[in-house]
């Protein structure tokens, strides 16, 4: 079927995430502006107008009540999800690189990167203490002195945050104390994304070292790896199939001296029990940075360096990809 495409960036995409029953997809972009699309027809419905600088990450809640927008402009903003209204606005000494909602929505994580001389910190704010949002103080802030978070998730029951670094190292931070809790080293490289099952049982790295890999989210044990030739931006878990997408290409600046052919910008799935790919899909007219799949396994939606979002449509069980030698 053919992709619905998304125009509402000026710039390439960043994150896009859908919420929890599908039928809205959030897209931010290295523009200013986060935007609300309806994912079954492509619709706009909306924008969240504020930041001043890139918009790195985006989250929703549980409910669909407040959106959650992190960005260049050194700042984390809290959006009414429903009027586009900006109901919070967290002021950082860098640029925010991650953020989300724990399961209830009452608690928020974000990270800052490690620039201007500035630390990483991963912060953590209680919704619930206006007086918290009101004087711009967390009631745990973590730094991370050695090598900076690239990407952030929430663990299940919303006990600790799992936390992929720019060394390839993954950690799980108590949201209660701060302290690391567990840690471990599987990729070599950068992790670019981190995401979850949507039972929240596993969680996906997507890697530098052109690896995307499979671990348990509480123990944080190695499941399965997925090997590409290529840089891996982005890796999702399929909700209701044993399968993977996986989104990347070379890096950004590079792009412009390669043909879409040789740049392998597919979105490609993978086995997640066979560890083998079966299907690629094209679209991008370079790097795709970020893949999600829809609630329901029926779709997914993959961002690219391009500027585009695209939806595809599919029934998993009949995949008619073409799989190039």
């Amino acid at each position: 079927m053919k992709p619905i495409l998304l125009q509402g960036h000026e710039r390439s995409i960043t994150q896009i995430k859908y919420n929890r029953e599908g039928d809205l997809l959030f897209s931010v972009a290295k523009d200013p502006v986060a935007n609300v699309w309806y994912s079954v027809n492509g619709e706009r419905l909306g924008t969240y107008n504020g930041h001043t600088g890139a918009v790195w990450c985006v989250d929703v809640d549980w409910d669909t009540k407040h959106v959650l927008t992190g960005s260049a402009d050194n700042s984390c903003r809290l959006w009414d999800c429903e009027t586009g209204k900006q109901l919070a606005l967290l002021e950082t000494s860098s640029a925010v690189r991650t953020c989300g909602f724990d399961f209830s929505g009452n608690i928020i994580m974000f990270s800052t990167d490690k620039q201007m001389g500035y630390q990483c910190y991963l912060n953590f704010f209680d919704l619930r203490d206006p007086a918290q949002i009101e004087d711009n103080q967390p009631y745990v802030s973590v730094p991370c002195s050695e090598s900076k978070i690239t990407s952030a998730v929430w663990g299940p029951l919303g006990d600790f945050v799992i936390a992929g670094h720019e060394n390839g190292e993954i950690n799980q931070f108590s949201a209660k104390s701060g302290e690391i809790l567990k840690t471990v080293k599987e990729h070599t490289k950068q992790i670019n994304d981190i995401q979850s099952a949507v039972d929240l049982t596993m969680i996906i790295t997507a890697s530098k070292d052109c690896t995307a890999k499979l671990f348990d989210s509480t123990s944080l044990d190695h499941i399965k790896s997925f090997k590409t030739e290529r840089p891996v931006n982005s890796a999702a878990i399929s909700p209701i199939m044993d399968h993977v997408v996986m989104g990347g290409g070379q890096e950004a600046m590079e792009v412009t001296t390669t043909s879409t052919r040789i740049g392998k910008f597919e979105a490609r799935f993978f086995h997640a029990a066979y560890e083998e790919e079966f299907g690629r899909v094209k679209g991008h007219f370079g790097p795709i940075n970020c893949v999600a799949f829809h609630p329901d396994g029926k779709s997914y939606s993959s961002g690219g360096e391009d500027g585009y979002t695209r939806i595809h449509y599919f029934d998993p069980q009949y995949f008619d990809f073409e799989l190039e030698a």
